[in-house]
């Protein structure tokens, strides 16, 4: 078995690896391999869930799936985060990264917009056999609405949990959580949440998953029933993910009580 100090998630943002301003896929091949790069001397566990971007939220939208279900929009949607996903382990593999994609459609089952199961087995067993599982915001089933999008910002809080990580990163496209003047505030706890809030926002660009608040409110609803520190970073800047997963403290800290 896995244990959790041993474990590293890293979330990846769509906005890093796509151009998330695009109507349709737009990978960024070259940000994609320095990433792989970055992460290829790492050691220990590590599980990497990646956003969706131009690849799930602008097809999401088109089809109102938020709103409503609908069988050729879920299925157009879910096909085209799976190209991403294939692409991001292609090109880890090709930096001798052993990934493989997980596709959430096909191992989560969710109940009005939130995961309510998810089978792991296979993700446990892949990383006590040295294989580093690669999973992505997806369009899974749902009970109650038919099918959801599932944001890869609310899958790395149910991982990290249900498999009591020791190490969790949001790599966003900005230097962390910003406030009013542009500044990156160091640590959010659910004391100072409420002043904070107001200078948190969504995305400058289609996301259905709510944008930075969306990741801050994620992170601390995680923080305060599980006590994992997350930090919230730029991973557009050459080094940073390096820098995570060596452990130094960069970005915001989102967790339960002043550090």
């Amino acid at each position: 078995m896995v244990s959790s100090e041993s474990l590293t998630i890293l979330k990846i943002g769509g906005s890093v690896i796509t151009d998330k301003r695009a109507e349709d896929g737009v990978v960024r091949v070259n940000e994609i391999h320095r990433i792989a790069q970055e992460i290829s001397g790492f050691q220990k566990k590590l599980i990497i869930v990646h956003g969706a971007g131009s690849f799930g939220h602008p097809q999401a939208k088109k089809f109102s799936l938020s709103e409503q279900f609908n069988v050729a929009g879920s299925i157009i949607t879910h096909l085209s985060v799976k190209d991403l996903c294939n692409i991001v382990v292609g090109i880890l593999n090709e930096h001798n990264i052993s990934a493989v994609g997980v596709h959430p459609m096909c191992c989560m089952l969710a109940d009005n917009g939130r995961i309510k199961t998810m089978f792991l087995d296979h993700i446990y067993c892949m990383l006590e056999r040295d294989i580093i599982p690669v999973l992505h915001g997806d369009v899974v089933m749902d009970n109650s609405l038919g099918t959801s999008v599932i944001s890869g910002d609310q899958i790395v809080p149910y991982l990290a949990k249900q498999m009591k990580a020791g190490l969790l990163g949001i790599g966003s496209a900005t230097e962390g959580v910003l406030d009013n003047k542009g500044s990156t505030i160091p640590v959010i706890t659910p004391k100072n949440f409420r002043n904070v809030k107001q200078h948190i926002g969504g995305s400058e660009n289609t996301d259905v998953t709510g944008g930075m608040l969306g990741k801050v409110q994620e992170m601390l609803e995680l923080s305060d029933n599980g006590y994992i520190t997350s930090r919230i970073f730029n991973a557009s800047k050459p080094g940073n993910i390096e820098r995570f997963l060596k452990g130094e403290k960069i970005g915001t800290a989102i967790t339960h009580e002043q550090i």
